[in-house]
């Protein structure tokens, strides 16, 4: 769960290229041109080390998103925005469950 405000922060992946064995990607002597889609650009090393070594406050799990404080389970079991911890939707009638 992420407020209006943090959307914008949000960073994109890059995914793989779902047509990369189609006869239409091969070059002019019939092989498949070779690209290489095992590396993500988007994400530098400088990210991935803040993506490694961000814990969450609450339950200091290791975070898969980068610039975020909280985990999603945690953020969504507090009805708060995982990147700045503003309060998003009131919990106090709702069953927040994980299973």
């Amino acid at each position: 769960m992420v407020c209006g405000d943090c959307e914008k922060k949000l960073t994109k992946i890059v995914g793989v290229d779902p047509y990369r064995n189609k006869k239409s990607n091969r070059g002019a002597d019939g092989k498949i041109a070779k690209v290489s889609t095992t590396k993500n650009r988007l994400i530098g090393a400088d990210k991935k080390a803040t993506i490694v070594g961000a814990k969450c406050k609450i339950c200091k799990m290791l975070m898969h998103q980068a610039g975020s404080h909280y985990c999603s389970t945690c953020a969504y079991q507090k009805g708060i925005c995982a990147m700045c911890g503003k309060k998003i939707i009131n919990v106090k009638g709702l069953r927040q469950s994980t299973t």
